[in-house]
């Protein structure tokens, strides 16, 4: 049995605001040790609960946060970026029987901490098929075209209500209670290290592969917070816009979506200027 890890950093333990998941800043280097125990904890429990293998794939901005030498010796890590699937890279190979969501958060526009969809501002909703739609709803879809169930996921309390909607069989962890956008209520490492790891430990069994699903089409709609940047994103081939700061495109699977979605913020990342965004 196989497992993935989507390790995302905004949802990790103690991570209340930007500085704590900037590469490079001091509380980047602080909180990297705690985002490596909940990564830690999840591979400890996914092979008390019968894991044959874990791999671990670093889906936080440079995608290169982990502290690799403090991971269990039996799992691996994928870091770096410029993978196919982003941060459900690993998935579309047939080898992987479940995915845990560690460090997940809730999307643009949503309440929770950090909250955001791959751009951490410019992008002020995203909805899928009508729906409002996380990081974690978004890669979802993706594994479920591969027949891989979301087994675990943790983050702070909203996301884990979120998770209910994708997700409603998983085991959920809340490491911290949403206050603000910039604060929270914070367990500590060694209480989130234990929750975590029994939690993954029960969801073992839940990784069992199904057929899978073909749900599209998929209609995404993504909403930015400057005019231009709508007409920015219409350089990607099949998308238009739908409106003054918003745009629109439809794809036939959720590879394709998900994909067309990372091109469109890749290019409205370069077309922000500094301070007037």
């Amino acid at each position: 049995m196989k497992i993935l890890i989507s390790a995302d950093m905004e949802g990790a333990t103690g991570v209340t605001w930007p500085a704590d998941v900037l590469p490079g800043t001091a509380q980047w280097e602080r909180c990297r040790a705690m985002f490596t125990s909940d990564v830690n904890a999840a591979v400890l429990g996914l092979y008390d609960g019968g894991a044959d293998q874990v791999l671990v794939n670093e889906a936080h901005w440079t995608m290169r946060n982990l502290l690799l030498e403090r991971l269990d010796a039996r799992a691996e890590m994928l870091t770096g970026r410029h993978k196919s699937l982003s941060m459900v890279e690993g998935v579309q190979h047939g080898d992987v029987d479940g995915v845990a969501f560690v460090g997940y958060h809730t999307g643009a526009g949503a309440e929770g901490v950090l909250a955001h969809t791959y751009l951490a501002n410019s992008i002020t909703g995203v909805w899928l098929n009508g729906l409002r739609a996380s990081e974690g709803l978004l890669n979802a879809h993706v594994v479920a075209e591969y027949g891989v169930p979301v087994i675990l996921v943790t983050g702070d309390d909203l996301t884990c209500a979120d998770a209910a909607a994708y997700a409603p069989d998983a085991r959920t962890v809340a490491v911290k209670d949403h206050v603000s956008r910039y604060a929270a209520v914070c367990r500590t490492p060694a209480r989130t290290a234990a929750d975590i790891r029994a939690a993954a430990a029960e969801a073992v069994p839940l990784a069992v592969r199904y057929e899978p699903v073909r749900g599209g089409p998929f209609a995404v709609e993504v909403e930015f917070d400057a005019e231009h940047l709508s007409m920015a994103a219409t350089v990607v081939p099949g998308v238009e816009r739908c409106a003054e700061r918003r745009i629109a495109y439809t794809s036939g699977t959720m590879y394709e979506g998900i994909r067309t979605f990372k091109a469109v913020t890749t290019v409205v990342s370069a077309a922000v200027e500094e301070q007037y965004g």
